[in-house]
């Protein structure tokens, strides 16, 4: 048997937002309960879902993604929620991610990068957000909804990328956790 692993690539966001997000999730948990929370550790912002990969294969993805070309740091701003696909049909309820087209450029380039690979492109254009729950039904997203509006706006803090990393999660009971496999600075660093 293959042995395999499920990865990802993302951004890391720093502890004054994964904080602020985990208040927001702690204040929302209850008024619905049949969501499944993300854990807070784990809060990132996904560049690429490349999901079960032969675990033979990780260091030529590890190779392709640390050649992507040096770029800028990137500022990127925490605020609002939303669901996907909408409010009355949700699977995800996330917290928006703001960027230039700088963060979109760097996911358009994870994406370029494993397709040497031979890693399949992503179908949805790029949109991205943390996402803070799951849903197999919408039981209990009206009282979530209401709770929001209560909230107001919505703000999380900023930060400014230089790096991203290959993660692999593996799927338990209380929630996926991650292992960073590998970092990569974009800002002209060397990988780790």
């Amino acid at each position: 048997m293959i042995e395999s692993k499920r990865l990802f690539v993302a951004i890391d966001i720093p502890e004054n937002v994964r904080s602020s997000l985990g208040e927001l999730m702690k204040s929302l948990r209850d008024t619905c309960r049949d969501a499944r929370w993300a854990r807070i550790t784990g809060l990132h912002v996904t560049l690429k879902f490349i999901g079960e990969t032969p675990s033979e294969r990780v260091a030529d993805m590890k190779s392709a993604l640390a050649k992507i070309p040096t770029r800028d740091p990137i500022a990127i701003d925490f605020s609002g929620v939303g669901f996907f696909p909408n409010a009355r049909r949700p699977r995800v309820f996330w917290a928006g991610v703001e960027a230039g087209p700088e963060l979109a450029s760097l996911a358009n380039a994870v994406e370029k990068a494993l397709g040497s690979e031979a890693i399949p492109q992503e179908d949805r254009k790029f949109s991205p957000h943390i996402t803070l729950a799951r849903f197999k039904d919408a039981a209990g997203v009206d009282a979530l909804q209401v709770a929001i509006e209560k909230a107001g706006p919505l703000k999380f803090g900023g930060a400014t990328a230089t790096e991203f990393h290959l993660y692999q999660s593996v799927l338990k009971p209380g929630g996926a956790e991650y292992t960073r496999l590998a970092t990569f600075s974009f800002c002209g660093s060397k990988s780790k």
